[in-house]
C-alpha cells in the first residue's frame, strides 16, 4: 500500500468516526478509547492470522504423522499476541444481530488480556456503555466493526501504526488544548529524536501521554540498525503517566508498533517509579506547560511540602514569596536533568516563557547553565500544535559535554521562519526542514561528515556562558540572534506575518514576566 492509498484509508476511516459523532449523542472524545481499542484488535487479529498460517504449516511439516498442539507460546515466541477464536475480529463480525455485541467485545478484550498478561488492565472493556440504549449501542459497534474491517489483511505493521497515530492526532485535536498533553505533533517528536540520536540505551519519558516519543525513538533506531535485529534488543522504554486512560492508550500504541516497555501510572511531581536518578541515556518529553502550584480557585495542584527532600530537585524549588510553586516548568526540567546518566542527553518541549522566567525560576536556570549541560535551545514558530496557536521552545541537555570545550557553549537556533503551511491554523515541518535544523546541531557537535559549523545571521549562534551571564541568564534565542530584515513582497508575506506574530507572542510573554516581577518586588518592599 503506497503513501497515497494509506492517506486515503486513514481519512476514510476517520470520516466514519466523524459520521458517528454527527448521527449520535456522543462526543468524539468519549469514544476515543473504544475506537482505538477496535483498531488495536483488528491489528492484533491480522498479525495473529498471518503467523498462524506459518505455524500450522511448520507444525505439519515437522510432525507429519502426529502434529503437536499449537499453544500461545508459539505465537509469543514470534512477538505476536495470542488471540482465542471467540476474540478474533472475524468472530465478532459474524455474530448475529440479536447478540449483545458490546458484551461480546468486552469478553474478547478480557480473554486477550488473560492470554497475554503484559496487556492486563490495558484494553478497553466498556463497550456496553457507548450508548444509552442497547439497540443504539449495537448499531454503533456494528458500524465501527464494519468500517475498520476495511483495513486489508495484507497491510503492513507500519501502516497500522500510522492509522493509530493518525487517530491519536485527530482525537487530540478534538480534545482542544488538553489534547496537547496527550499528543505531540510528529514533526516536533522527529526533530527531538534526530537531535538526540538514541541509537541504543534506556529512554525515559515521565509525562509520556500516548507514547509517541517512544514510538519515534524506536523508529529512529530501526532505521539505523543493521542485521535485522529486533529494536527492543537495543532499547529500553520507561515512562510515567498520571492519566489512566492515557496510560492504556500508550501501552496499546507500543503494542501496535511491536514494542514493549515499563510505563507506570504515577504523578511524576511526587513519584519516581523507576528510581530515575542518573539512570537513563535519553529523556524525551512534552510536559504540560506553565502548571501553577494553585489553580484560579486557589486549590492546591502541586504541594511543595511533598517535594522537599526529593533528590530530583537538586537545584531548588520554584517558590513564590508565599511559599507556593510558581510554575512547574523548572520542576520538569530538573526531573529530566537528574534522570540522565553521565553521558545522557535530554530533549523536551517547553513554554517560551521558561527561557526568560525570573525570580526562583531564574535561579534554577542559572545553576543549570553554570553546571554546563544546557546544550541547545531552539525557538519554534506558531501553529505547530494541533490545538494551540502559540509558539514553543525545544531544549536539549547533554551531560557528556561537561568537562569538554563545549561545556562553556550553548547553541541557540531561531527556527521560527522554518515551516510548511498546512492550513491557516496549522503548520508543519517537512523531513527536509527537520534535517535542515538537525544538521545545524550536528555541525555544532562536530559530528563526523557533518561539515563545519558557522554562526548564521538570523538562524543560529553559539553563545558562551559569559554571554549568557551578561544577559541575566536569558536563553531566549531572540536576544542573541540578529534577525535578517527582508523587503516585503507577495511571495514571503505569509512567512513574514508568521515571524511577526511569533515575535509579538514572545515579547508579550516577556512583558508579562516583567510585570509579575515588578509586582513581586513591590510586595517585598511594602
Amino acid at each position: 500500500m503506497n503513501s497515497n492509498h494509506r492517506k486515503q484509508l486513514q481519512e476514510k476511516l476517520w470520516a466514519s468516526a466523524q459520521q458517528l459523532r454527527a448521527n449520535g449523542s456522543l462526543k468524539l472524545n468519549e469514544i476515543s478509547e473504544p475506537i482505538l481499542g477496535l483498531i488495536f484488535l483488528k491489528f492484533a487479529d491480522v498479525r495473529f492470522k498471518r503467523v498462524k498460517k506459518n505455524i500450522v504449516a511448520e507444525q505439519s511439516a515437522t510432525y507429519s504423522v502426529r502434529s503437536r498442539p499449537v499453544t500461545p507460546d508459539h505465537y509469543k515466541a514470534q512477538g505476536v499476541l495470542y488471540i482465542p477464536e471467540r476474540s478474533t475480529y472475524s468472530y465478532l463480525m459474524n455474530l448475529s444481530e440479536g447478540e449483545n455485541l458490546g458484551k461480546a467485545i468486552n469478553e474478547a478484550m478480557k480473554t486477550i488480556e488473560e492470554q497475554n498478561r503484559e496487556l492486563a488492565g490495558i484494553l478497553p472493556q466498556n463497550y456496553t456503555a457507548i450508548a444509552k440504549s442497547a439497540d443504539e449501542n449495537n448499531r454503533i459497534l456494528i458500524t465501527l466493526l464494519k468500517n475498520f474491517n476495511q483495513i486489508p489483511d495484507d497491510i503492513e505493521g507500519d501502516a497500522f501504526g500510522e492509522i493509530y497515530e493518525y487517530f491519536l492526532g485527530e482525537f487530540a485535536r478534538a480534545e482542544g488544548q488538553k489534547g496537547g498533553e496527550f499528543f505531540t505533533p510528529q514533526p516536533i517528536v522527529k526533530l527531538l529524536v534526530e537531535i538526540l540520536e538514541p541509537y541504543h540505551g534506556k529512554i525515559y519519558d515521565p509525562a509520556c501521554g500516548s507514547g509517541g516519543m517512544f514510538v519515534h525513538s524506536a523508529r529512529f533506531v530501526q532505521e539505523h540498525m543493521t542485521g535485522g535485529k529486533n529494536v527492543m534488543a537495543g532499547v529500553g522504554i520507561y515512562g510515567q503517566e498520571k492519566g489512566e486512560s492515557n496510560l492504556r492508550v500508550a501501552k496499546m500504541n507500543l503494542a501496535i508498533h511491536g514494542l514493549s516497555g515499563k510505563i507506570e501510572l504515577a504523578n511524576s511531581f511526587y513519584e519516581d517509579m523507576h528510581d530515575s536518578l542518573g539512570k537513563f541515556d535519553f529523556v524525551l518529553a512534552n510536559p504540560p506547560f506553565n502548571v501553577k502550584g494553585k489553580d484560579k480557585n486557589q486549590q492546591m495542584i502541586i504541594d511543595p511540602a511533598r517535594l522537599h527532600g526529593d533528590k530530583r530537585y537538586v537545584y531548588g524549588l520554584p517558590l513564590t514569596g508565599k511559599n507556593e510553586i510558581s510554575n512547574a516548568n523548572y520542576l520538569w526540567m530538573q526531573m529530566f536533568a537528574s534522570a540522565l546518566s553521565p553521558k545522557g542527553r535530554a530533549g523536551f518541549v517547553m513554554a517560551n516563557s521558561a527561557s526568560d522566567a525570573g525570580n526562583a525560576e531564574k535561579e534554577i536556570r542559572k545553576k543549570m547553565v553554570e553546571q554546563g549541560f544546557v546544550d541547545v535551545v531552539i525557538s519554534v514558530g506558531t501553529n505547530m500544535f494541533l490545538n494551540a496557536t502559540l509558539s514553543c521552545t525545544l531544549w536539549f541537555f547533554d551531560k557528556s559535554k561537561i568537562n569538554t570545550p563545549r561545556q562553556n557553549q550553548i547553541l541557540l537556533i531561531n527556527a521560527q521562519d522554518i515551516f510548511t503551511v498546512i492550513d491557516r491554523a496549522h503548520n508543519t515541518w517537512t523531513d527536509e526542514q527537520i534535517q535542515e535544523i538537525a544538521s545545524i546541531v550536528r555541525r555544532y557537535r562536530q559530528e563526523e561528515d557533518a561539515g563545519k559549523y558557522e554562526d548564521t545571521k538570523g538562524r543560529c549562534k553559539v553563545v558562551t556562558l559569559d554571554d549568557v551571564r551578561a544577559n541575566d541568564y536569558s536563553l531566549n534565542p531572540g536576544r542573541y540572534i540578529e534577525i535578517i530584515e527582508n523587503e516585503m513582497d507577495d511571495v514571503n508575506f505569509d512567512a513574514r506575518m508568521h515571524e511577526l506574530m511569533a515575535e509579538f507572542t514572545s515579547l508579550t510573554s516577556e512583558a508579562h514576566q516583567l510585570e509579575r516581577k515588578i509586582i513581586d518586588d513591590w510586595k517585598k518592599i511594602l
